[in-house]
């Protein structure tokens, strides 16, 4: 996610660990429009289509 911040540029990462994202189909044109709340569901590992989240990964430890 790339957005401008008052003075540059703020880049945004997040990577999924088991799955995917899963972008939304283009209908037409280059670009896609999504609504913030569908931004929110598209990083909180929601289908977009199918309106289903991945499935939430617990760890014990890390390394």
């Amino acid at each position: 996610l790339l957005f401008w911040e008052r003075n540059g540029f703020v880049v945004w990462y997040k990577r999924l660990e088991r799955e995917r994202f899963k972008w939304p189909d283009r209908l037409e044109g280059d670009t896609v429009t999504l609504s913030g709340q569908e931004l929110n569901w598209l990083l909180d590992g929601y289908d977009l289509s199918a309106m289903r989240p991945h499935k939430a990964l617990d760890f014990q430890s890390v390394g």
